[in-house]
This record gives structure tokens, sequence and C-alpha cells, in this order.
């Protein structure tokens, strides 16, 4: 078991949650429960996943997890476009929030490509 508390990309992804939970509040009213809501519940879903794979006994789940996390990562970013698209995000808030999803993902690749070691 892992404490996911010492994972550099559970903090990038947290705070990238945060972030999401900030600007989605600039969304239009009608997307309380649409688009602002999907994309908030994606970004903590990534970030739980990562948190939920270090509770995993084996290995395999743990990496599993890991998977999962990346691919919720790829299904936000087509959520920040449509965002975009829709106006509900600025050109320069798109691009930061972009490039952070895209650090986590590859940063979540890097830890499912490192040979197992000595949990924390």
């Amino acid at each position: 078991m892992r404490d996911f508390r010492y994972l550099d990309v559970w903090h990038k992804a947290h705070a990238f949650t945060l972030n999401v939970y900030r600007i989605s509040e600039t969304f239009p009213k009608t997307e309380t429960f649409g688009l602002a809501a999907t994309l908030r519940r994606g970004a903590a879903h990534l970030t739980m996943k990562i948190a939920e794979g270090c509770g995993r006994d084996e290995h395999a789940e743990y990496i599993h997890a890991l998977q999962q996390a990346r691919a919720m990562g790829v299904e936000i970013e087509y959520q920040l476009l449509l965002a975009r698209d829709l106006q509900f995000l600025e050109p320069a808030t798109y691009d930061s929030l972009q490039h952070d999803v895209i650090e986590v993902r590859k940063m979540l690749s890097g830890v499912i490509k490192t040979p197992q070691r000595v949990s924390a």
C-alpha cells in the first residue's frame, strides 16, 4: 500500500481539480448540472483514481487504477475543448487547463512505466 500524498502526480492532479472547480464557477448557471458538473466530476475522479490505486495491495491493481486515471484525462481534454468551443472558457484559460491535464497524463504514464518499488 502506498500513500498517495507522496506522489507528485497526485499533487498536480489535486491542484488541477481545485482549479477546475474554481473556473467552472464562471460557467453559465444553465450548466450547473451539465458541463460544469461533468468536468468537476471528471477532474475529481482522475485524482481519486490515483488515491484509490495507492490503496490497492497488488501492483497490477495499482497500475490499473492509474491507467483509468490517465484515460479520464483524455475525457477531460474533450470536456475542456467543448467548454472552450461553447465559449465558457477563455482561450488562455483553456490553454492553461489543457496543458495541466496533459502534464498529469504524462506523469501518470511515467509512473505506470516505472518498475515496482517498495512503497512508502
